[in-house]
């Protein structure tokens, strides 16, 4: 008994001490390690809430996989919902301060994420067109409704993860004939 216990401790630790530890991304997190478009690819990205995106269905859309489809108030409602915690892949940077990060197996959906000021300059969802109750986010090739509480998700990263890729990195300058 006293063997399983040890060893049952001995596995919690070892799954305890692996488990990531998720930060915020922010500018200063970005800058301080030099996360460019090589350095984003190789790093895991989780949400940090519960993300939901809703457009009207169309008789043509209602084949669709990714999303569920719903009645609300007599329409059909396609919505996607990604979970706090899901992972998500760099895909793109469209302009300075911007990425695309995509929740799915293809990288045509991807949603836009940037510092937000009024978040500690955390990488947070971005949109057009936002109101008091939400906003309007461009995901795959069509134009989705998103709540204002979606508008505080923020993109978290291993920090130990992305130290260990700036470790990685050196620059040969080449050697020449005659050198030590």
């Amino acid at each position: 008994m006293k063997k399983q216990l040890f060893f049952f401790s001995l596995l919690s630790a070892l799954f305890i001490g692996c488990s990531p530890r998720l930060t915020p991304l922010t500018q200063d997190v970005m800058e301080e390690y030099k996360l460019g478009p090589e350095e984003l690819k190789q790093i895991q990205f989780y949400t940090s809430q519960d993300i939901v995106l809703s457009r009207r269905a169309e008789s043509g859309d209602l084949r669709i996989k990714s999303g569920k489809i719903k009645v609300v108030e007599g329409e059909k409602v396609e919505q996607v919902i990604i979970p706090a915690g899901t992972p998500g892949v760099f895909v793109f940077s469209p302009k300075s301060e911007r990425i695309a990060v995509s929740f799915e197996k293809d990288d045509r959906h991807y949603l836009v994420f940037g510092p937000n000021p009024k978040r500690g300059d955390r990488y947070s969802l971005l949109g057009k067109k936002w109101k008091r109750s939400g906003g309007k986010v461009t995901y795959g090739d069509a134009t989705w409704w998103t709540p204002v509480e979606s508008s505080y998700a923020t993109l978290l990263v291993d920090l130990r993860k992305a130290r260990k890729i700036k470790l990685k990195q050196r620059r040969i300058q080449g050697r020449r004939v005659g050198e030590g």
